[in-house]
């Protein structure tokens, strides 16, 4: 369904911790459509990476991760920097289980607190980047309720337009992500078409869930489809009045985090409209389990997108 005129479900959300079943209308459409995987041309299918951030952040260390992402017949690895494993190692041994890195994401945490020493620490992530040998690297640009969106995003913009050049000098892409958030400063695509004015080498990681906190998802790709090199897809339940754990976001409306497929988001919509630009690179489950039990997770949810055609 698209965001314009998506209907908000008092039902969202979950009871004493359980789970919901995907959507009635996104099964629906699974069975009406007879599933199978789908193709780009004649050969090439779209292809899911492992998210490392969705397993990191709850403890689960590399092998853990790796051994996930083969088990549920995943394309790639997307590192996080932010559990601090040697990149050789990172490097090998996903290599051995047949995963390409596909991208490393870090954050400037200096740049984010005004330390004057944020582009060192912008080298020595590219300089990571190129020892893991990814071809795209992703910052996430995170929130700032100091300052307004506009001169947020023209500090990033300044910050990003040192950073490619270190990135241009190791072979690497680089790339922002829409951000969720009211105060954030890349969401819809002016904010990030804003940005390739100075910096005509920036690319996108093209968040379906988190485009649609700004704009209608599908079109908001539809704009952006020549930039994008890498994309996250995720789920939200939205409701129209603030909740608890829900976060307000650019469109005035309130997000939780779900389950893709369980969600509001239309992400029927948006895998075909990725499949129809003729996109051949990888695409990030970005879904949390709510029980935990990861591999279920994920092969749901790769299940269920690779059903649609």
């Amino acid at each position: 369904m698209v965001m314009a005129s998506m209907p908000l479900h008092a039902r969202n959300g979950r009871k004493n911790g359980g789970t919901r079943s995907p959507r009635p209308e996104f099964c629906n459409y699974l069975i009406q459509q007879s599933i199978h995987p789908v193709i780009h041309g004649a050969t090439a299918p779209m292809k899911l990476a492992m998210m490392s951030y969705i397993m990191g952040v709850h403890g689960f260390g590399l092998d853990d991760i790796i051994r996930t992402a083969a088990k549920c017949k995943l394309d790639g690895m997307d590192w996080d920097a932010r559990f601090g494993t040697d990149p050789a190692e990172v490097k090998d041994k996903c290599a051995d289980a047949g995963l390409p890195i596909v991208c490393y994401i870090f954050f400037l945490k200096k740049f984010l607190a005004g330390d004057p020493g944020w582009m060192d620490e912008a080298k020595k992530e590219i300089e990571y980047a190129a020892r893991l040998g990814t071809p795209v690297v992703m910052i996430p640009t995170m929130t700032n309720d100091r300052i307004s969106r506009a001169e947020f995003r023209h500090r990033w913009i300044e910050a990003l337009s040192g950073i490619v050049n270190l990135a241009d000098k190791a072979g690497i892409t680089l790339t922002v992500e829409n951000f969720p958030g009211e105060h954030s400063a890349f969401v819809t695509a002016d904010d990030f078409f804003e940005a390739r004015k100075q910096i005509p080498q920036l690319r996108l990681t093209f968040d379906n869930g988190n485009a649609s906190s700004g704009e209608n998802p599908v079109e908001s790709f539809r704009r952006c489809r020549d930039y994008v090199v890498h994309a996250h897809f995720k789920d939200w339940h939205i409701r129209a009045e603030p909740t608890p754990g829900y976060k307000r976001m650019l469109n005035g409306r309130y997000y939780n985090y779900a389950l893709i497929g369980e969600g509001d988001i239309d992400t029927v919509g948006c895998w075909k409209a990725m499949k129809e630009s003729g996109y051949r690179g990888y695409i990030n489950i970005e879904s949390d389990s709510y029980d935990r039990d990861f591999e279920k997770a994920f092969s749901r949810v790769a299940n269920l997108l690779r059903g649609i055609r």
